[in-house]
């Protein structure tokens, strides 16, 4: 039996197996519309940030 997960941009079925290109995404379209919401900071991980933001960048080489 093979192992499923839900797509989690649409909520498809994918099937977890090597033949399945875009895992765990169900199509390219599904994985560009994840990756566009993460660099739209649609999709964030909650916490402090690692660095003051109010700081030089340049500061950090």
């Amino acid at each position: 039996m093979v192992t499923t997960v839900n797509c989690p941009t649409c909520g498809k079925n994918v099937p977890w197996q090597d033949d399945q290109k875009w895992k765990p995404f169900c199509s390219e379209r599904c994985k560009l519309i994840d990756l566009g919401e993460w660099a739209a900071e649609g999709h964030k991980i909650p916490g402090e940030p690692a660095f003051n933001t109010e700081q030089d960048p340049d500061d950090f080489h």
